[in-house]
């Protein structure tokens, strides 16, 4: 655990380079994508291809996770998706599918979210800001919730900070919040472990559109590559308040792999989507380019007030819920 604890990103930036020369198909037969009601369980015959078209059921994406856990004593992933005419439902326990390491004071439990998008998303006339929201922008293929690039308001020292750039996250990019919930706000597909390298679908936003990984198909057939870059640049100190540390200065066209606001871009095929920049703000989404969808229960929450490991409220001053412990938490090692 220690070695995974000690992964950094730094190796990421030649995976990436390396993985650029690689073509990363932007078509997939549909014919076996009907717009018909289906349901699909993920695991056992699923077989993950390229990205599927879009509007077409996007179940041939979400990889085979049966044998895979957190570890000893965890509950295993479980995640279906179901498809209508108009919507795509996807159900997880939340469960990770890579070995769990204690990056903040919480635990790691099972958690019940149901998302449900459009098959077809369409972009909105303007853009939704993201800033300081807390909870779920989007979900994975692996059935884990997405956050965006801020933590909480407590401490008040790191309040909305940056979690990437703090160094709180784990080897693929996420972490345990208040309630047991595992989320990510970033997502390091090259790693194995964190099995994304099966499609370059890697989840979904909450508006319906993809998100990709960082390679860009220039062309429709994938024969020029190219490698996502945020359009973000740092003007300050992101250990608090990130969204005032960064400012937009990108998108403009002049570079092709340079991503608008929302981290997303016009794809070759004409159609709309989000590219992760694993390293780079806003690391997954800068802003909602569609209508987000109503989502409930757990789909729908904000992050829970500070609470202990135990679910109990902390006294003032303690350690916080998300983000590093004030000295080694009790159980995990120190880090």
């Amino acid at each position: 655990m220690r070695n995974r604890r000690r992964a950094t990103l730094l190796p990421l930036l030649f995976v990436l380079i390396a993985g650029a020369l690689a073509c990363a198909s932007s078509t997939t037969n549909s014919t076996g994508d009907s717009a018909s009601s289906s349901t699909t369980t993920v695991g056992g015959t699923n077989s993950p291809t390229a990205h599927p078209a879009f509007g077409t059921c996007p179940s041939s994406a979400f990889p085979d996770l049966s044998g895979t856990s957190a570890g000893a004593n965890y509950a295993a992933p479980k995640v279906t998706v179901v498809c209508s005419d108009t919507d795509v439902t996807v159900t997880s326990n939340n469960m990770i599918s890579y070995e769990f390491v204690a990056i903040t004071p919480n635990a790691l439990a099972p958690r019940n979210f149901t998302w449900k998008i459009p098959l077809k998303p369409t972009k909105a006339a303007s853009p939704t800001s993201i800033e300081n929201r807390l909870g779920t922008l989007g979900f994975t293929v692996t059935g884990i919730a997405i956050y965006g690039p801020t933590e909480g308001p407590m401490p008040e020292a790191d309040a909305y900070g940056d979690p990437v750039g703090n160094g709180i996250v784990d080897y693929c990019g996420g972490h345990t919040g208040p309630s047991s919930e595992y989320h990510l706000h970033t997502i390091i597909y090259t790693d194995a472990a964190c099995n994304f390298q099966t499609s370059q679908l890697v989840g979904f936003a909450i508006d319906g559109f993809p998100i990709y990984n960082s390679v860009i198909c220039l062309d429709a057939n994938c024969t020029q590559t190219t490698l996502a870059k945020s359009g973000y640049t740092k003007t300050g100190d992101s250990k608090s308040y990130v969204w005032k540390a960064y400012s937009f200065s990108g998108g403009g066209g002049a570079d092709a792999g340079t991503l608008d606001a929302c981290n997303g871009r016009i794809e070759a095929d004409g159609t709309y989507a989000y590219h992760l920049t694993p390293t780079q703000f806003p690391y997954i989404i800068g802003c909602l380019a569609g209508t987000a969808t109503t989502q409930t229960g757990n789909a729908a929450a904000e992050m829970p007030p500070m609470q202990g490991q135990q679910g109990q409220p902390r006294p003032q001053g303690s350690a916080r819920p998300e983000g590093p412990p004030q000295g080694p938490p009790p159980g995990p090692p120190a880090y």
